[in-house]
């Protein structure tokens, strides 16, 4: 490789996740293309690439109650309480206070299990 090329490598291998997806926002915007099309052999892909190896995969996710039909308030209020362990007057009180955060800090397939039982329930949940 070039030594230009070896130069634009070593910078972007110091970059934070935050500079990195503004770089990858900015190269769409200049060049008009979009980084995660599977279009083989561009500068850009390249670009991503090499950002894409900073990039730290989550492991920790909270799980975020976002709406509760009345109709399945009950359901709902049963399973929170088994996925979060706490009392009947206080699960009450999350279920209704929706949106609300259920879980924090929990690993990847908790997170799944939890919005898995809390949407057959019927109530609708985010993972952030």
């Amino acid at each position: 490789m070039s030594e230009k090329i070896d130069q634009i490598v070593e910078e972007l291998k110091v970059l934070t996740l935050l500079e990195a997806s503004e770089l990858i926002s900015k190269i769409e915007e200049t060049f008009g293309v979009d980084a995660s099309a599977a279009a083989g052999g561009t500068m850009v892909m390249a670009a991503g690439a090499a950002v894409a190896e900073e990039v730290e995969e989550k492991t920790e996710f909270n799980v975020m109650l976002d709406e509760v039909p009345a109709d399945k308030k009950i359901a709902i209020l049963k399973i929170v309480r088994s996925i979060t362990g706490l009392g009947l007057k206080e699960a009450k009180e999350l279920v209704e206070s929706a949106p609300k955060t259920v879980q924090e800090g929990v690993g990847k397939d908790a997170a799944e299990d939890a919005k898995t039982q809390i949407e057959a329930a019927g109530g609708k949940v985010s993972l952030t």
